[in-house]
């Protein structure tokens, strides 16, 4: 017979067994749990692997497969006909193993040959891609695709869409697809992180529209400082391409691609060339990323301007070559923290701020800068222009090393701007001040310096530092450099001697009016 003691041994031996069985048992459920979960990810890493191999789209042979990041294709063949091989159906929706779902403009129809209108497959494209973030609709290499006028709209579109252009867009020449004239072309409106990208074109075949309105549009007021040796202006010849139909384009003219309201937009890698207007525009904008890209028009085309700024800010424009009939960059009023650099400008009408004040307006513009810049064979250099009668202010512009080459009019304030024949005067206007040219050199075939300021609002804290311009006789009178009512600083001597700057301040310096401030 047992006693008590053997009785409360095996009893405490017992109580041992259970809990270390139910502590065995919960270490193997936690390795269970945690082996089910690698083997579940080791699963979905073979089906993402798999996918990268084959991800269940078709894609034309002349189209790209860019993957995240979306700068990175595949290596792709030419097609050996536009319009073989299209899939019939649109690219599946899912998530695509981790990848951004793909939208080919030749799954929802487009042809890509030139002469069929692909506007409703580009708006079939668009529509499908709007509702999928971090999308991507393509425009295939290899391609060329007549699309008519056409809005990508927000602001209901998922974010950060991706518009790969590999291939040709190109206008309708025909006067019927544009009405009476519209403002633009290809448009991006309310869109959060739009990006524009590839190696593609946007041809705007404007010369039916620049022949047409050659003589009717305003020429750039500079004009009436360059006056050729034998006194006679030189008016170029009509363009002798027309309409499809012989008829004239509307005298609206329409930007080629234009971006409005919209927040983190890039735009690089593609040319945009023969804009009937301005080539490349943003207005009220916030968060603008240009680079690495190219416009390309001929120097006589009328008012094509390259990049066109408005109501924008925070800006950045680099290694980007524009050549036009315009202004390369345009800056207007609303327009804040912007920085130009590594910029090629030419043929064309320089890098300028404004016209500001146009039609007794308020125009504020503030912390440009504008530097590494080559300029060859343009109308002006960096310039500011102004109408009479305007308010508002332009504060806070550096231009820097800033190299020109037969530059009619390198440096340039016009405080007077106008571009009709006859304009009124008036005391008003844009107030300016602090703005700094450092570093401008290189030759001039003009005037090396034009400073044209208000006479009731002098320009105030101009400053030259290393300016070294040369004059290169051609065809053109040569002029010294001219100051009226401009106030600053010489820091260092200048070539030629800008000696008709006058230093400090205006003796009747006033305070700005409620009209000339603008809010930070």
């Amino acid at each position: 017979m047992q006693g008590p003691s053997f009785r409360n041994l095996t009893f405490m031996l017992f109580i041992a067994f259970l809990v270390w069985s139910s502590s065995f048992e919960s270490c193997i459920a936690r390795r269970g749990k945690h082996w089910r979960q690698s083997r579940a990810t080791s699963a979905s890493l073979a089906k993402k692997k798999g996918k990268s191999h084959n991800s269940g789209h078709h894609h034309h042979n002349g189209g790209s497969q860019p993957k995240a990041p979306p700068s990175h294709k595949a290596p792709v063949s030419p097609p050996s006909k536009p319009g073989e091989n299209i899939p019939p159906s649109p690219p599946q929706k899912g998530n695509n193993g981790g990848h951004s779902m793909i939208f080919n403009v030749l799954h929802f129809g487009a042809k890509g040959d030139g002469s069929t209108d692909d506007t409703k497959a580009f708006q079939a494209a668009w529509a499908a891609a709007c509702k999928v973030e971090a999308s991507i609709m393509i425009v295939p290499a290899e391609y060329e695709f007549l699309v008519g006028p056409i809005s990508f709209s927000g602001p209901y579109c998922k974010a950060n869409i991706v518009f790969q252009l590999d291939g040709t867009i190109i206008a309708p020449t025909n006067f019927n697809a544009w009405g009476k004239g519209l403002f633009q072309w290809l448009e991006f409106t309310k869109l959060i992180g739009i990006t524009v990208q590839g190696k593609g074109i946007i041809d705007g075949r404007g010369s039916g529209w620049w022949q047409d309105s050659q003589y009717e549009d305003p020429i750039d007021d500079e004009a009436k400082l360059i006056i050729p040796l034998n006194k006679t202006i030189e008016i170029n010849p009509p363009m002798p391409i027309s309409t499809e139909l012989g008829r004239g384009m509307p005298s609206i003219k329409p930007t080629a691609l234009r971006f409005y309201g919209s927040f983190n937009v890039t735009v690089t890698g593609i040319t945009i060339q023969n804009s009937p207007q301005c080539h490349l525009k943003f207005d009220n904008c916030k968060g603008v990323l240009v680079h690495d890209m190219t416009v390309s028009s001929p120097g006589d085309s009328p008012n094509t301007d390259g990049i066109h700024l408005q109501n924008s800010k925070d800006v950045l424009i680099h290694s980007t070559t524009v050549g036009c009939g315009d202004d390369c960059v345009s800056i207007q009023t609303g327009c804040s923290n912007v920085y130009i650099h590594n910029v090629n400008c030419g043929p064309g009408h320089g890098i300028s701020i404004g016209s500001l004040g146009k039609d007794d307006t308020k125009a504020c513009v503030s912390n440009i800068t504008v530097r590494d810049v080559n300029m060859h064979n343009t109308m002006n250099g960096v310039r500011i222009k102004t109408w009479q009668g305007g308010s508002g202010s332009v504060q806070g512009v550096l231009f820097s090393n800033i190299q020109v080459s037969e530059v009619q009019l390198p440096i340039v304030i016009d405080q007077y701007y106008c571009d009709k024949r006859k304009c009124q005067n008036q005391t008003s206007a844009v107030s300016l001040s602090g703005i700094t040219y450092e570093k401008i050199r290189g030759t001039y075939t003009v005037k090396p310096v034009h400073f044209a300021c208000s006479d009731s609002l002098p320009c105030l804290d101009v400053s030259l530092n290393t300016i070294e311009l040369k004059p290169l006789q051609e065809h053109y009178h040569m002029y010294d450099p001219f100051c009226w009512k401009t106030f600053g600083e010489l820091r260092t001597p200048t070539v030629p001697p800008v000696n008709c700057l006058q230093i400090g301040k205006p003796p009747n310096n006033r305070p700005q009016s409620d009209g000339d401030l603008c809010q930070a």
